[in-house]
């Protein structure tokens, strides 16, 4: 006998996520938009998202016998990490929130394994124990059409899942299996209305109309999923964002109000959440390393990383120590790296 919707949710609070939703596996809606999206070339150099295009749109293809989703939801936002101040300071380097602590593929995935592993536990002696997968942003799934299937908030204009009480400080996991819940029936009506918050404040103009995202300008792209030069454009637009951004959440209402988390896995490391800009660029390989052992950041590399920060430099205060970093590490870049430290080195009206 398969648990209550009731005992399902009560066991995911207790391993720390906040919510919890069930849907089927047809995703047929969503496939139109998904397939104009990719077709208008708004993945830039994001292939993997064709490639396994029709597992993410058939979840019964990429785990066979799944028949039905749990959606699960955690809050990341740290308390006092004090985005916008830091946004504001442009010889400090803003990191995305969601990135400021543990790695939230492991933190998620453990959990929502020890959740499934729970419901088996509640089967009667004898039953057959039912198949599962946990996903987390970590393979070909649509978690965010899965999280507004099963009712655990909207799409917002900004493409993220909004919720009401939450906002959209949360990440999102699932449980592929072949237990047949009942479904949650529940839909979330949009409460985005006519606000346009998140698209007047993007600043790269990346979304280009409602729940319409070209990546190609998006400054969390650009320093994280993209590997060569950031088009000279939209460097200054970066302003002192190094690894992702986060914009759109910061300034869309239903966030005013948004719950942090006590979770200690996503407390800010390595004082990440307000760091000096010359200090981390001044860092080795070998010091990057260490410092983001176990971080999200590990999804760029050494010198995505320099590129980054080049450009954070650039575009910020032409002090005598920004300019002297930039000049010692010249000599040795890579190709790439050094054309972002002449540009900012151009900017800061300093001669390489």
């Amino acid at each position: 006998m398969l648990p209550t919707r009731r005992e399902l949710l009560e066991w995911a609070q207790e391993l720390g996520f906040q919510d919890i939703g069930i849907s089927n596996v047809d995703l047929s809606d969503q496939a139109p938009h998904v397939r104009a999206w990719l077709a208008a070339g708004f993945a830039g150099d994001m292939g993997y998202l064709t490639r396994n295009l029709e597992k993410r749109l058939h979840p019964e293809l990429l785990e066979p016998g799944t028949c039905r989703v749990i959606s699960a939801r955690m809050n990341y936002l740290a308390a006092d990490t004090r985005p916008l101040r830091v946004l504001h300071d442009a010889s400090r380097g803003y990191v995305s929130r969601y990135a400021l602590g543990r790695d939230y593929h492991k933190v998620l995935r453990r959990r929502l394994a020890r959740l499934a592993e729970r419901i088996n536990r509640h089967l009667p002696a004898g039953q057959p124990a039912y198949r599962y997968r946990a996903f987390t942003d970590s393979a070909p799934v649509l978690e965010k059409a899965l999280g507004e299937k099963a009712g655990l908030g909207w799409i917002g204009k900004h493409t993220l899942l909004l919720n009401r009480s939450a906002g959209s400080w949360f990440f999102l996991g699932e449980i592929y299996t072949n237990a047949p819940f009942p479904v949650d029936g529940k839909s979330v009506d949009d409460g985005c209305g006519k606000c346009n918050a998140c698209i007047t404040v993007c600043p790269t103009d990346a979304i280009v109309g409602p729940q319409t995202l070209d990546a190609r300008r998006c400054i969390s792209y650009l320093t994280i999923e993209h590997k060569g030069a950031i088009p000279e454009a939209l460097r200054p637009a970066m302003g002192n964002r190094i690894y992702g951004c986060d914009d759109c959440q910061l300034y869309c209402p239903w966030n005013r109000a948004a719950p942090t988390t006590g979770e200690p896995d996503y407390a800010a490391r390595h004082n990440l959440d307000n760091p000096a800009l010359v200090e981390l660029f001044e860092l080795t390989e070998q010091e990057f390393l260490k410092l983001t052992e176990g971080s999200a950041i590990r999804r760029i590399n050494y010198e995505q990383w320099q590129r980054n920060l080049a450009v954070a430099l650039g575009n910020g205060p032409a002090d005598a120590a920004a300019i002297q970093a930039l000049r010692r590490r010249l000599p040795a870049a890579s190709a790439m790296v050094a054309e972002h430290i002449r540009w900012a080195l151009a900017q800061l009206q300093a001669t390489p």
